[in-house]
């Protein structure tokens, strides 16, 4: 008879003669231990182990049950039974069998035959229900046992399958698997921003004497809190991810999986899960017992979740969550916009993201102009509160929109880097009076590697039918400078920011045919085997420059 058939179906006067039978066994003489130790095995998926975590799977509607017996020897020993749900709510009951008069642990001449067994364990009056719960939070049962008493335990799930843990230790003393919680286990929000949320919690006793193998771990998501480690995974993994066995052991790269992002900074691990119902967050923080939780959305309601864990058994215990929202996101202030007047607006990332920009039409045709000057922006436009325009801005752009007399637009721009970045805004219905010159197909500078030489490099740069001046500028950097001037170079700064020496050259040129209008420079006077950074500006009728690409190129060496 297969096991996994008794373990659905088998009646509780059945199940108990088993359990009784092993506690027969095991009472009697050592020159039966062999036996004792077979049937242990036989029915080892039905004994509850002590001082171990048991995992048990549930079907939905089919009762699981377990047992567990005291060694010979032991009166009124002290006992504690921990079932942690994994999911659903589930039923739980601790069942106490009281054994007749002359059962093992007191004994008899001849013993007790399995028939007489059988008989007396079907009397209503031997079972009792100690203890019954229904839910999906942490449990704890404490008891004492005695030798001539068998405890059942009965599990049930209504909801569906789902996994439960259960923990049985008759060492209370010293047999603690999960750490410590204190006496207030709260979680304290301490602060809330707009994108920010600052928690606090009191230290855990296990700390305090296992601090390099015990670690706080925090949880954050939109839609609840967890009352386990173990519900919280579940979730996350019936939610279409994969999941890093715990936070605990969540430390390792490779253990991610494509929709999961690691951040690790100032010796905290982070790790995103992106899902369809937002972001879960799980951060290990080690033993401090406050932390700034970053980066979230404006006027949005998280929920929080710390977790102590032991890095060695694996096993963590759940503070009380709590929640929070986020403040709303201030209104930004509308800047006004005014006929062919120039705005440079100056965004930094980590304060200030969002900058609003209203015009009010004049004409029915209205020209936008945008010319980024650093970082990365989006740019978002409104008439009289309908999108008519909504992109990210690259370089210089032009933007013509047609509408009614007094229309009023909004222009919306937003950084989408931590870093600083710039733009420069005009708004005019005079688009034959522009405020930038007229651009080439490309700002790309080409430098020609045959015509290096120790001293000297030919550049050129493409330009356009109309009729306007080019500058050059040199300057000399390391080789460790490199990437910084490219990423941070100011696309709007013109000429005025440069040091007179770093001056090569101005000239003018046109081409009405554009496949012909092209011009080449060679920059003379440099130094062999160094690094330089050339930069042209174009000057139009207006006056104001636009920045070419710039351009690193290193001189021979020998010659």
């Amino acid at each position: 008879l297969k096991m996994s058939w008794l373990r659905f179906y088998l009646p509780l006067h059945i199940f108990v003669a088993i359990c009784l039978c092993h506690a027969i066994k095991a009472s009697t003489s050592s020159s039966q231990q062999s036996f004792k130790t077979d049937l242990f095995n036989f029915y080892h998926s039905l004994i509850l182990a002590d001082g171990k975590e048991t995992t048990i799977h549930l079907l939905k509607d089919i009762p699981k049950r377990y047992c567990f017996v005291l060694e010979e020897g032991r009166v009124l020993a002290p006992f504690s039974i921990t079932v942690t749900p994994c999911d659903v709510p589930i039923e739980w009951s601790i069942l106490l069998y009281k054994s007749p008069p002359g059962f093992p642990g007191k004994a008899t001449p001849g013993g007790h035959d399995t028939q007489e067994v059988s008989k007396s364990q079907q009397a209503p009056s031997m079972v009792s229900t100690i203890f019954k719960y229904k839910g999906n939070s942490v449990e704890t049962y404490m008891g004492m046992s005695s030798h001539s008493a068998l405890y059942l335990l009965e599990f049930l799930s209504t909801e569906r399958d789902t996994h439960i843990t259960v923990y049985l230790t008759t060492d209370t003393i010293s047999g603690h698997l999960y750490p410590e919680l204190p006496m207030d286990p709260r979680i304290d929000v301490i602060g809330i921003g707009h994108t920010t949320a600052t928690l606090s919690w009191k230290h855990s006793p296990s700390v305090l004497q296992h601090a390099e193998s015990i670690q706080y771990c925090l949880l954050v998501n939109e839609k609840h809190n967890y009352k386990s480690l173990c519900a919280a995974e579940t979730a996350i993994r019936s939610s279409g991810m994969k999941l890093p066995p715990t936070l605990a052991l969540s430390l390792s790269p490779y253990l991610l999986e494509p929709q999961q992002v690691m951040i690790l900074s100032n010796s905290e691990l982070s790790i995103i899960n992106k899902a369809s119902h937002g972001e879960v967050r799980q951060v290990c923080v080690g033993t401090r017992n406050t932390y700034t939780v970053p980066h979230l959305s404006p006027s949005t309601q998280y929920y929080f979740d710390v977790f102590i864990v032991n890095l060695l058994t694996n096993a963590s215990a759940a503070y009380t969550g709590t929640f929070a929202r986020t403040l709303e996101e201030p209104e930004p202030k509308v800047t006004e916009l005014k006929d062919g007047k120039v705005i440079h607006v100056v965004l930094d990332g980590k304060k200030q993201k969002f900058y609003s920009l209203q015009y009010q039409a004049r004409h029915k045709k209205i020209h936008f102009t945008f010319q980024l000057c650093r970082g990365q922006i989006r740019v978002h436009i409104t008439r009289n509160g309908k999108t008519v325009a909504s992109e990210n801005l690259s370089g210089l752009r032009y933007l013509s929109l047609k509408g009614k007399l007094l229309d009023t637009y909004l222009v919306q721009l937003r950084s989408t880097e931590e870093s600083t970045s710039s733009v420069k805004v005009q708004a005019s219905p005079h688009f034959h009076k522009p405020l930038f010159p007229l651009l080439p197909e490309s700002l790309k500078i080409k430098s020609f590697s045959k015509l290096r030489t120790c001293r000297s490099v030919t550049i050129a740069w493409l330009g356009t039918q109309e009729d306007s001046k080019y500058c050059v500028y040199r300057k000399r950097i390391e080789e460790d400078q490199i990437w910084r001037e490219l990423q941070n170079a100011d696309r709007c700064s013109g000429p005025e920011s440069r040091h007179k020496s770093e001056k090569v050259l101005c000239k003018y040129f046109y081409d009405l045919n554009l496949q012909r209008a092209v011009t080449t420079e060679t920059i003379k006077g440099l130094e062999a085997g160094t690094f330089y950074l050339f930069d042209v500006y174009l000057f139009g009728p207006s006056g104001i420059p636009v920045r070419y690409h710039s351009k690193v190129v290193k001189t021979r060496k020998k010659c």
